[in-house]
């Protein structure tokens, strides 16, 4: 026996012991990707699951999750990782990668997406899911947006996707389409039909499809209903792969919109289907979590059981709908890595989970002296370009970030500190300037400072915590010495509304020079985030 082979049993042995110690829940609580994680798809290749959601304009763009368990996720790479990948310049936040779809066929991973207003359709391949994935392969004449893939029992590739370029008959009409897609010529061969409309006829926004073949019938399974109130899963049938395909008499088979406005998860749509090894069907389905009419964590991921009564899809027999806490799938419970609760800048790159809002031009950072120095940049976050702006996911509705500041400057135009984002139209900036600290807000388009009070040491803490809708930012000579600034605030600035639509909100550190050239730098010794008690 080989010393690695040793190595190998010594340590699974090790960790069964670990696993046996701790108390293995029977339980799940939703979401499973909580914060800025929309549109999930899934797959299953022998008993590993892989899970992609929306990116829009964060980059690296397209996260790959993997799990053992469909509950516990690790972010293992992401496919749109190199900056001629893809222009993401001038786009407006709610733009860039919609709705991704993963599918795994004869060795090779695939992704398919839109680059909404920056390029249209294509897909990218993989050997292995941590990358290196293919430069973009982009569809000639594929309109619409959510674009699936699905192979037939002859080895057939099919494109399923939406459109909406036909004369309607009834408002948001939307039309589901395929068309057999050639892999090896990476074109569309052979006739283009119309499956759907939805599963009525005033259904609105027919997106999303997935195409299946389950105990030698099809399911088509769609979204309705637009991201908002009435946001539904519904499924169509069929014999044969070019149908007729037959609306289901259940639909929709999950929707929250007869639930009312008051229950405290909202807008469930967007799903696709997983059969476990064990037999067990199981969806992944974003949804919102409201909180007094608010939704400031934007569009997560959910887990819901499924069991088929004939042909038709039952999400979570005898509910009806997403729970928050339900029994977990019969697979091994697997704890995986997750993001560290602090950045200390000490390695020679950053720990995972940070984003640039739109691809980089040039280097705007470097790891110094175990600090994250960041070059300001004459960009600033409120145009559409990239800024020297790097955040992470807000994941919970209570938490505390703080970071520790050096940041020196004798012009007007320079200043550093932290951001709470989730578009050009919407954040809250904390930032040390010539003269001291400010807080600046943005809601709804308009940017107003809140406050600003005289500051003169060249460091200072800076800390932001949330609960529920409240909001409360503080500076400080030390952790233990910390001043209010600009009284209570709410979340409302990166909740949904007319500006923040898609994507999510990010937390982090921001250095702008406004306009002028700069070489000054504001250097970070560490960030931290830190979740508090879940609201529910």
């Amino acid at each position: 026996m080989t010393t690695f082979k040793l190595y190998c049993i010594l340590f699974f042995i090790s960790f069964s012991f670990y696993l046996k110690g701790q108390d293995i829940p029977a339980t799940f609580r939703n979401p499973i990707l909580s914060g800025f994680n929309p549109d999930p798809s899934i797959c299953r290749v022998n008993d590993d699951y892989y899970m992609v959601t929306s990116s829009f304009t964060w980059y690296p763009g397209i996260p790959v999750y993997h799990s053992k368990d469909l509950v516990n996720w690790e972010i293992i790479g992401h496919a749109l990782d190199r900056p001629d990948m893809i222009d993401m310049n001038g786009l407006n936040d709610n733009y860039g990668i919609w709705a991704v779809t993963i599918r795994f066929h004869n060795g090779i991973f695939y992704l398919i997406t839109t680059a909404n207003n920056s390029g249209g359709n294509f897909y990218l391949t993989a050997t292995d899911p941590r990358g290196p994935w293919s430069d973009p392969v982009w569809l000639k004449d594929a309109p619409g947006i959510d674009p699936s893939l699905f192979w037939d029992d002859d080895g057939r590739c099919y494109y399923i996707g939406n459109r909406w370029d036909f004369k309607s008959e009834w408002p948001g009409q939307c039309a589901v389409w395929m068309q057999e897609l050639d892999l090896d010529r990476q074109q569309f061969v052979g006739e283009r039909k119309t499956l759907a409309y939805g599963h009525a006829n005033n259904a609105t926004h027919a997106e999303g499809p997935h195409l299946y073949k389950i105990n030698g019938k099809y399911l088509l399974l769609m979204a309705e209903g637009g991201a908002g109130y009435h946001h539904a899963v519904t499924v169509h049938h069929s014999d044969s792969l070019w149908g007729p395909y037959v609306a289901d008499k259940t639909n929709p088979v999950l929707t929250h919109r007869h639930l009312g406005k008051q229950h405290p998860i909202q807008n469930p749509g967007h799903a696709d289907l997983v059969q476990t090894q064990h037999g067990d069907w199981y969806s992944v389905v974003l949804g919102v979590r409201k909180i007094k009419g608010y939704t400031p964590l934007a569009r997560e991921t959910f887990l819901c059981k499924v069991e088929f009564e004939g042909s038709t899809p039952i999400y979570n027999p005898g509910y009806g709908m997403l729970l928050s806490e339900q029994e977990r799938p019969n697979l091994p419970w697997t704890p995986m890595k997750s993001e560290p609760d602090i950045d200390d800048f000490k390695n020679n790159r950053l720990a995972p989970g940070w984003y640039n809002v739109r691809i980089p031009q040039k280097k705007i950072y470097d790891l110094e002296n175990e600090q994250l120095a960041l070059s300001l940049q004459p960009e600033v976050i409120d145009s559409l370009v990239h800024a020297a702006m790097m955040i992470r996911r807000i994941k919970h509705h209570t938490f505390t970030s703080m970071t520790k500041l050096n940041f020196h400057t004798k012009k007007d135009n320079e200043e550093a500190g932290l951001v709470v984002y989730r578009t050009a139209n919407g954040y809250y900036t904390l930032m040390k300037d010539k003269y001291g600290i400010v807080l600046t807000k943005k809601y709804l388009g308009e940017k107003k400072v809140i406050q600003r009070i005289p500051y003169s040491k060249n460091e200072v803490y800076l800390k932001v915590t949330a609960d529920s809708l409240n909001v409360n930012f503080s500076f400080g000579e030390t952790k233990e010495q910390m001043t209010r600034i600009g009284g209570m605030q709410s979340l409302n600035a990166i909740s949904d509304n007319t500006f923040n639509k898609f994507n999510g909100p990010g937390l982090g550190v921001y250095a702008t020079s406004n306009g002028k050239p700069s070489k000054t730098k504001a250097f970070y010794s560490w960030f931290e985030y830190e979740q508090g008690l879940p609201l529910y």
